[in-house]
């Protein structure tokens, strides 16, 4: 886990997960281009990374957009001069709703974050990874993309659609040396979790967590550290013979008979 000399561009970076992995790969070494809308929590990790000896920078971008990606990919080498880590990161929830009464316009904006902005950073980061003789991409997907999620259809329909990319890219680059993976974590304790709980039951948010936790065997969310370690293993030489993979970090969810049909996201 050793990533001294390394570049890691990590979307959605600013909290949650991303912020985990960004200060995992900071830990172990690497030089980190933090990408995020939230600019001020962007710079916020930045001057922490920076604090304790690293290197890091910000770029804000929204990941929909086909300027903002290549911008923050023409930041990140104009920096450092590569890319040699990419957690493709970002995503939303969108609503908790049934699909019969499911709102277009969100439907439309999940999809856009979710698949586009997964597609998108693929799309301008695998040609550096070509022309560089390597890398390793971890998708961001969820236990939403390996079994149904009530209430979230256009989440699980993009969290499918990414695996369904991650294989593709694999497959189609792995002869030049890059590695493409999936995380698929389960409920983690962070905003979107908790958000989906307050939309399920806003006068009680606190009955769907306890549900929810019910529904894993280990009892409990899992940590955003949890789901980092996995994706710095992805990154890693330790995974030197793993692409095209889903790695699920769920606290046994889909284990679970009853955690298999709750709503319940990263």
């Amino acid at each position: 886990m050793d990533f001294t000399g390394k570049v890691a561009l990590v979307t959605g970076g600013a909290n949650g997960i991303g912020r985990a992995v960004c200060l995992g790969f900071a830990r172990h070494g690497a030089r980190v281009a933090v990408v995020d809308r939230d600019a001020a929590a962007g710079a916020a990790l930045v001057a922490e990374i920076q604090a304790t000896g690293g290197e890091a920078i910000f770029q804000a971008a929204d990941v929909t957009s086909s300027t903002d990606v290549r911008a923050y990919v023409q930041a990140t080498l104009d920096a450092f001069g590569r890319i040699d880590c990419f957690h493709n990161n970002a995503g939303i929830e969108g609503k908790v709703a049934p699909l019969a009464e499911y709102d277009e316009a969100v439907f439309d904006a999940v999809m856009a974050v979710n698949c586009k902005g997964i597609f998108l950073g693929l799309r301008h980061v695998l040609p550096v990874m070509i022309a560089q003789g390597g890398g390793a991409v971890v998708n961001t997907a969820s236990v939403a993309g390996l079994s149904a999620s009530i209430n979230m259809s256009a989440y699980v329909a993009s969290k499918h659609a990414v695996i369904g990319l991650t294989k593709v890219a694999a497959g189609e680059v792995g002869g030049n040396g890059v590695r493409v993976n999936t995380v698929c974590p389960g409920p983690i304790d962070t905003r979107m979790v908790h958000d989906i709980a307050r939309q399920v039951s806003p006068n009680d948010p606190g009955s769907v967590a306890a549900r929810y936790a019910g529904g894993i065997p280990l009892g409990r969310y899992g940590t955003a550290e949890e789901v980092a370690n996995v994706v710095l293993f992805l990154c890693s030489g330790l995974a030197s013979n793993i692409t095209g993979a889903q790695y699920v970090v769920d606290g046994g969810r889909l284990a679970s008979p009853a955690g298999v049909t709750s709503s319940g996201l990263r």
